[in-house]
């Protein structure tokens, strides 16, 4: 991975629709010097919209130098339990939310189980008013009046929808979120009064993933969260101190997720995006 050069701002919006949306962050980079950035795994859906050239992504640093790599102006992006690759050229500018999985029905029209990694033009899935929010987007200088377009939008769409996600299923999110990914899957199905079989297939139906599958992607979150919080502050803990934070058994154990995860151990990880997470990168979740 090339090492970032230039200057890169990062703007975080204000909360909006609790419950749907886990947090904005607006982008700018100049005088980059050209590399690829590693997009870690997170228990969020990505939508991102570019405010400059579209975005080129790929499942892996082959992919995204071949002509098969993605180019989105509008990028609406599921679940994963491996990183994306992502171009990063000499200047960019973009707005990125965090989405909750389960408000997918609400804001993409479709369960986050039907979203694909990196395949999905946000302008297909959610049809021609997004590219007039684009259009607005980039006609409007000014951060906090993008901000602003942007959760009227996503109100606007949520206000429309049709669909609702069993309330089993939201309270596991929450029993889960509250943990951070820790607690039994049998302790998650007594809470929620369903056997576990009937929690793993309600998850599988609107997730495509399992309950110790989001919830490996919470932990794993938040032990990226801490160590990027801990080099932003300059108060950098041991990878032991993490582990145990952040549940794991060991300092071996989260090494072993970063490399399954994330491709790369935790100090290779942190080298790679060390200007990005002291210019106040790596913030894409709730705080």
């Amino acid at each position: 991975m090339a090492e970032p050069g230039g200057q890169t701002t990062f703007l975080r919006a204000a909360p909006a629709l609790p419950g749907m949306v886990a947090s904005v962050v607006g982008y700018h980079s100049t005088g980059r010097t050209p590399g690829v950035h590693r997009g870690l795994p997170s228990p969020y859906l990505t939508f991102i919209l570019s405010l400059d050239e579209p975005i080129t992504t790929g499942r892996s640093p082959e992919h995204l130098a071949s002509t098969a790599a993605h180019c989105n102006d509008v990028l609406v992006a599921g679940l994963h339990s491996a990183p994306a690759y992502v171009h990063q050229p000499v200047h960019e500018a973009g707005i990125q939310v965090a989405v909750h999985p389960l408000a997918a029905p609400a804001l993409f029209g479709v369960p986050a189980r039907e979203l694909d990694l990196l395949t999905i033009e946000g302008a297909d899935l959610l049809g021609p008013a997004v590219d007039h929010l684009r259009e607005r987007l980039l006609e409007e200088p000014d951060w906090q009046r993008r901000f602003a377009l942007l959760e009227a939008y996503l109100r606007c769409r949520a206000q429309r929808a049709e669909t609702a996600v069993r309330p089993e299923l939201t309270e596991a999110w929450r029993w889960l979120a509250r943990r951070r990914g820790a607690g039994t899957v049998g302790g998650l199905a007594e809470h929620v009064a369903l056997s576990e079989r009937q929690l793993r297939t309600l998850f599988d139906r609107e997730l495509g993933l399992g309950p110790k599958g989001v919830a490996r992607l919470m932990r794993f979150q938040h032990a990226s969260a801490q160590i990027a919080a801990g080099v932003r502050t300059g108060q950098e803990q041991s990878l032991a101190q993490v582990a145990q934070q952040c549940g794991y058994y060991d300092q071996p154990h989260l090494v072993r997720e970063f490399h399954d995860l994330a491709g790369i151990a935790p100090s290779g990880w942190v080298a790679e995006e060390r200007r990005n997470i002291q210019a106040g990168g790596h913030r894409n979740g709730p705080e």
